[in-house]
């Protein structure tokens, strides 16, 4: 149990920081559009990546340095569209801030974001590859329940962001209220992109 609960806090320590991931979480959340999706796609994602980082993959990762350059250009990439598109989103004329009033988006197309958010983002190799791998090594005979401590983390996280964001859902009613969570989403975006490609 003790090895459960140690890795289901560092795994918790990981995800907390707002990120770009959490964002789009948050925002799906606060529209009310393919929530059950967007948390099965990052928790799943995640508790795949942890999997393989328990498993002793992360030596790979550190053995093919490319694999981390590939996804920190391509992320980088995919985060400024993606802030370029909330800064158009909070500055638009035509566009309504009120979530329940935004158009859903395609379920590809949610998918399609929701796993660019996850296997783009370089931090997410290094946090579950290579550092959850890595500690986990420490707990030898017990790597499954440490594994499996850190996979709990992360589905009570994501799923409690994107079904709590609803409570917060009064909140943006008002259209200021989305355009600041639209600047401040498209902001985010931008710092870690510009992280990545200078870093």
């Amino acid at each position: 149990m003790t090895t459960f609960v140690a890795g289901f806090f560092l795994s918790l320590s990981f995800i907390l920081a707002i990120g770009s991931q959490n964002a789009f979480v948050l925002k799906q959340g606060i529209r009310k559009q393919h929530v059950l999706l967007v948390c099965t796609i990052c928790a799943v994602s995640d508790a795949i990546l942890i999997s393989l980082g328990v498993a002793g993959f992360g030596a790979i990762v550190q053995d093919y340095p490319s694999i981390e350059l590939y996804a920190r250009y391509g992320g980088a990439l995919f985060l400024l569209v993606y802030a370029a598109l909330s800064f158009k989103s909070a500055f638009s004329q035509s566009h309504s801030l009120k979530p329940e009033a935004e158009t859903a988006s395609s379920t590809l197309h949610i998918i399609a974001i929701g796993l660019a958010f996850t296997w783009l983002n370089p931090h997410v190799y290094l946090d579950t590859l290579v550092l959850l791998g890595s500690i986990s090594t420490q707990y030898k005979g017990e790597q499954f329940e440490f594994g499996l401590g850190a996979i709990s983390a992360s589905f009570i996280f994501f799923f409690s962001l994107g079904y709590g964001a609803r409570l917060l859902a009064p909140v943006f009613q008002k259209p200021k209220a989305w355009q600041v969570l639209e600047i401040v989403v498209g902001l985010t975006m931008l710092v870690i992109a510009l992280t990545l490609l200078f870093a």
